[in-house]
């Protein structure tokens, strides 16, 4: 038997196993036994679970192929692989057609009817897209008296109707929660090329990052600073300290929110521009975005103030306390 098909066999009976393990069982070297898995693994037929030193390997699960066993159509089946992603409890990451088939089944769902129907909601949603683009500048002239912003856009919405939380959302979430720099890369190359875009059509002449307002080891918002790189000056935003910190996602309260951003975040910028685009994760409430965008304006600081963000809510602004 060849030595790919006998470690086969031995996950089968063993179900999880280390590199030791299979050194062990196989008699080999560990070179060689990583050259067997490697090839495994490219082939599919096996995953990998842990970060060095604890790694481990497993048998991967079939993967369903929608459109050849005629579940579900070709556009369905595209609309799901370019939109769908979920990280299961135990931390897997499965997108397209595998993730929403993992989906259905755990909620006992017809796989057929609830593709069609998330077809037809992803289509609601990009409605609301023009240029890759959701304008959101329409929510903030209603939820604010006097809006500081001049325009507002993000790239998706973080969550749509029933099926939860999107593609973006997903990984933003995940990212900040777990600190998990590969996934924080992975959102910075999909934002990169939109950002660089709104720089050069509205002709950016400086840039702020809203602080982060959760203590944490690796902070996105500053790795997201770094990996875009841009070429336009950076306006000096802090994130002040009060007696008791409370960050923004634990207030539920619009309003509170709009306080909390009023008097804990200060621009402190000598500087004068044309146009300043600010930059955050996610937008809730939407007070943080446009309380800073009021600072700026306030102070002679910018005549303009555009804002983006990677993800924002659908209905009004909700309070996302998540990320």
């Amino acid at each position: 038997m060849k030595t790919s098909e006998k470690i086969i066999e031995y996950l089968k009976i063993k179900k999880q196993v280390s590199t030791k393990e299979l050194v062990d069982y196989l008699g080999l070297s560990r070179m060689a036994v990583f050259n067997q898995l490697n090839n495994l693994l490219a082939d599919g037929r096996i995953v990998k679970t842990g970060r060095p030193p604890k790694v481990f390997y497993a048998l991967a699960e079939k993967k369903v192929s929608l459109i050849k066993e005629n579940i579900i159509n070709q556009k369905a089946s595209q609309d799901i692989d370019e939109n769908y992603l979920i990280i299961t409890p135990s931390g897997e990451r499965k997108e397209g057609v595998n993730g929403f088939a993992y989906w259905c089944e755990k909620n006992n769902l017809p796989l057929e009817k609830t593709a069609m129907e998330y077809g037809a909601t992803l289509e609601k949603y990009h409605a609301f897209k023009k240029d890759g683009l959701i304008d959101g500048i329409a929510k903030f002239r209603s939820t604010f008296p006097q809006p500081a912003l001049d325009r507002a856009f993000y790239m998706d919405f973080y969550s749509i109707e029933r099926f939860g939380k999107t593609k973006l959302g997903q990984l933003l979430l995940y990212a900040k929660q777990s600190q998990d720099r590969r996934l924080m890369k992975e959102l910075v190359t999909n934002v990169q090329t939109v950002v660089d875009g709104l720089v050069k059509k509205y002709e950016i002449d400086a840039v702020g990052f809203i602080p982060p307002t959760v203590k944490r080891e690796v902070q996105f918002m500053r790795e997201l600073e770094r990996g875009l790189n841009l070429a336009v000056k950076k306006i000096s935003i802090v994130k002040i300290k009060s007696d008791i910190v409370v960050p923004q996602k634990t207030l539920s309260k619009p309003s509170d929110r709009i306080e909390n951003a009023r008097k804990t975040i200060v621009v402190d910028e000598k500087g004068v521009y044309n146009r300043i685009l600010l930059i955050d994760d996610a937008v809730g409430s939407g007070a943080t975005l446009n309380e800073t965008a009021a600072q700026i304006k306030e102070k002679g600081i910018a005549k303009e103030v555009i804002g983006f963000s990677i993800t924002g809510s659908f209905k009004g602004f909700d309070v996302i306390s998540e990320v």
